[in-house]
């Protein structure tokens, strides 16, 4: 999926977090109602792509027995399940809303997601 958006590398994701475009909502219910626009923002669920993804959740660095050694250890973090370009079906309540470039982002927690659909060939 490809984003016109200039400025997104500047983001830096945080930890377990993932930065998600909000799928454009219709407003048409499937009977064919049309429903007012704060309807669809008190939703419970939503769904969205996935621009970009943080490290994920960061490992307790070991304990070591010589401590006056200089630990050249870099931060490890076990990875998250959600990838760029998958769609997420999340919980509205834990995400936060922000806005760029004139653009609605949210920022949701990885334990917030309820599913991800990726469009991969195996």
């Amino acid at each position: 999926m490809e984003f016109n958006i200039k400025n997104i590398n500047k983001f830096i994701v945080v930890g377990d977090r993932i930065l998600v475009r909000p799928e454009e909502e219709s407003g048409k219910t499937v009977s064919g109602l049309y429903l007012p626009p704060g309807v669809s923002e008190k939703e419970k669920i939503q769904s969205g792509y996935i621009i970009k993804v943080g490290p994920g959740y960061p490992m307790a660095t070991p304990i070591d027995e010589e401590p006056w050694k200089e630990s050249k250890d870099s931060v490890k973090y076990i990875p998250l399940q959600a990838k760029e370009g998958d769609i997420a079906i999340f919980l509205r309540k834990e995400a936060y809303e922000i806005e760029f470039e004139k653009e609605k982002f949210l920022v949701v927690p990885q334990s917030a997601v309820l599913l991800l659909i990726r469009n991969e060939i195996y």
